[in-house]
């Protein structure tokens, strides 16, 4: 299947009666059964019934784009390790914080889920969210997966930073792999309060019922100060790489690991985008962790949304380029040094639907879909969206109308290019899928 989009992208068209034969045979040669061996990050495991990464999604994995010298990736993560440089120093005025940015992206269920407290149950864990290599492992889907091996080592401080997977929309702000940086900051009493001669009028946490297993839950006091270092820290960030203009909001959430727990947005693009998720540790992770004595937050941001902030990059595909229009772009040193990002050109896209019928029988997932156009269209994908959407009153069978738009950051795609595309995907949606196209 690479091959053959190569060819299109370079121009040489496939004639149309060898794609059939074609797809059909590279569709096999790119398929991992239960019992095959996949090798990832220069690791093998055994795949089984549960593993669902694609050639194109492996393809992505090990590019470290936030490694890649001059790579606008590697410039803000280098900005962000600064920043909390220089922010949190030991007494000796050295930083606190240690930086992470090679941990192996295959992690354990339990890394992932289980050590995050994220119920057993819980949407975040269904196969259609998330990229399986078997039934006991996977693509991080975040880098909180090392947050607790990290705290048990004995780490108080510090920063992960590496890519992580999801089955995500395609859209100009979704791409199954994007980077994100971790950051988790640990408390004792003394650290939070200060040093004071009566230490047993603070507290960290509330008192609770006598005997309980519960973890013990943080002193209104210790919240209120966790929360104010937290969102400092945090906004203070913003300022420093988006300017002091920035236009930011704090909005509540939710998430199993952390609670309180908050997400910052920031006008991007005439719309509120979230940029980071973040709160008070959950007391239960520490102390599984072996850390009972000590509280602490942690943030999550993605890499991608700040440098489209920051530079003005419109699409996140955009990063995965090699175009040398692109990349010399941000040919500097200094990652401080301010850049505008300039569209090579502005491509017009291509539009093309499809729409088919779904077996009654069938559990068919729209992320299998998504998943099967990015492994046949790769970059070329700009976005899919479902357009309409409706059940045949006598038949009983639904019918789902995609519309895939196709773009180039490079070239303008010809009609011609993308409809033999597009009869590729018609044919693996049919062939994979079991669906019936229309």
């Amino acid at each position: 299947m690479t091959l053959l989009i190569a060819s299109l992208r370079l121009g040489r068209l496939v004639p149309s009666h060898n794609l059939t034969c074609l797809t059909r045979h590279l569709s096999v040669k790119a398929t991992y059964k239960p019992g095959d061996k996949m090798t990832i990050a220069g690791k093998e495991y055994l795949v089984d019934h549960m593993n669902n990464i694609t050639p194109h999604l492996l393809s992505h994995v090990g590019k470290n784009l936030h490694l890649q010298k001059h790579h606008p990736l590697h410039h803000i993560s280098q900005r962000i390790i600064k920043y909390m440089y220089g922010r949190y120093l030991s007494p000796r005025g050295n930083p606190l914080f240690s930086v992470h940015t090679h941990l192996h992206p295959v992690v354990t269920v339990h890394q992932n889920f289980d050590s995050l407290l994220i119920p057993k149950d819980h949407v975040s864990r269904r196969k259609s969210d998330n990229f399986y290599v078997n039934e006991g492992q996977l693509l991080r889907a975040h880098t909180s997966a090392h947050q607790s091996e990290l705290i048990s080592m004995g780490l108080d401080n510090f920063l992960v930073i590496g890519d992580v997977y999801r089955r995500d929309e395609i859209d100009s702000s979704h791409y199954p792999v994007f980077h994100q940086v971790e950051g988790v900051r640990l408390f004792t009493k003394s650290e939070l309060y200060g040093s004071h001669q009566n230490m047993e009028e603070f507290q960290l946490f509330a008192k609770g019922e006598p005997g309980s297993r519960q973890p013990p839950l943080h002193h209104p006091d210790t919240v209120q100060l966790l929360e104010t270092d937290l969102k400092n820290c945090l906004m203070d960030l913003a300022n420093t790489l988006f300017g002091k203009e920035v236009e930011m909001r704090w909005v509540d959430a939710y998430f199993p690991f952390t609670h309180p727990s908050w997400e910052l947005e920031v006008w991007l693009n005439d719309e509120w985008t979230e940029m980071l998720g973040c709160g008070l540790i959950h007391q239960q992770i520490l102390c599984n962790s072996g850390v009972s004595d000590k509280v602490g937050w942690a943030f999550g941001l993605g890499l991608e949304r700040w440098a489209m902030k920051l530079y003005e990059i419109p699409d996140i595909r955009v990063f995965w380029s090699t175009d040398p229009g692109f990349l010399t772009q941000f040919t500097f040193d200094d990652p401080a040094t301010p850049v505008k990002f300039k569209l090579v050109s502005k491509c017009l896209p291509c539009i093309n639907d499809i729409s088919f019928w779904i077996p009654t029988e069938s559990e068919f997932e729209p992320a299998d879909f998504y998943d099967l156009v990015r492994d046949v269209g790769g970059s070329l994908i700009e976005r899919v969206h479902l357009v309409d959407e409706f059940t045949h009153p006598r038949t009983g069978l639904t019918s789902h109308c995609y519309r895939i738009v196709y773009r180039h950051m490079e070239r303008t795609l010809t009609q011609e290019e993308v409809n033999q595309i597009h009869h590729i995907i018609e044919i693996q949606a049919a062939d994979t899928l079991g669906v019936t196209v229309r």
